[in-house]
């Protein structure tokens, strides 16, 4: 399965979260430990998921950068 992963920079690391999987979330230093928490944090996700009998979700977001003028 491929989610989105959205990734922000904050005042103390870089925090990634999955849109599709409310709750599943990771921060690191630095954007590489951060996509790999985040890889890891995904894979447990849906274990407990799986291991609670409930369903997996699906990937359905996606993500476009949109352009606009300098305000």
């Amino acid at each position: 399965m491929r989610y989105v992963v959205i990734v922000e920079q904050g005042e103390n690391g870089i925090g990634a979260y999955v849109p599709d999987l409310p709750g599943c979330v990771a921060v690191g230093e630095a954007r590489e430990e951060a996509l790999r928490l985040i890889r890891e944090a995904i894979e447990l996700h849906l274990e407990g998921m799986r291991e609670e009998g409930l369903p997996v979700p699906e990937p359905s977001s996606s993500s476009e950068y949109v352009e606009v003028g300098a305000a």
